[in-house]
């Protein structure tokens, strides 16, 4: 019997010891696991901050050069017809946006719903302006319906809007 309390003596130390062991090196590797994560998602944010911020910036611009007035101005050129000027100013709204859609990976789904309807809109009212003018008349006509247009809606105009809507939810985050 004594050489059970012995071995008792011996082994329930070594057990003692091993499970404080275990739990002390288990949660280790959980506290080490979690600082490997958290500095992933440092590096990520480091990462993907600027391209966010640079996509914000590329929205602003791509909606400031959407404004009727400043694409009207940008676009006419002289001797063109009101056909060609309607064109030019289709395919530009369309190049554009073509060009910064995958800009919508680094802002919300509301701004880019925004962005969109803001696209859509400028087409509509270029569509009702083209509507109301001779196609082989000079594009000055098309210039001056378009910006007559835009000088009598008394809200705000949906690339405005949109604008607005960014510069907050930048703001955010930055």
């Amino acid at each position: 019997m004594s050489a059970w309390i012995q071995l008792l003596q011996i082994v329930l130390p070594s057990l003692l010891t091993a499970g404080v062991i275990y739990f002390i090196i288990r949660e280790f590797i959980k506290s080490e696991e979690k600082r490997r994560e958290a500095e992933i998602r440092k590096q990520i944010i480091s990462h993907v901050t600027p391209m966010k911020v640079q996509a914000y910036e590329r929205m602003v611009i791509f909606l400031e050069r959407l404004n009727p007035n400043s694409l009207v101005l940008r676009v006419n050129k002289h001797n063109m017809t009101n056909k060609q000027l309607y064109h030019a100013l289709i395919q530009n709204i369309k190049q554009e946006y073509e060009h910064n859609l995958s800009q919508q990976l680094f802002i919300s789904n509301g701004a880019w719903e925004l962005i969109k309807t803001a696209k859509e809109e400028t087409i509509k009212l270029i569509n009702i302006a083209y509507s109301k003018v001779a196609p082989e008349n000079s594009s000055n006509e098309l210039s001056l319906t378009i910006i007559n247009a835009v000088s009598s809606i008394d809200k705000k105009l949906p690339h405005e809007i949109a604008l607005e809507y960014l510069k907050k939810e930048a703001a955010q985050f930055l």
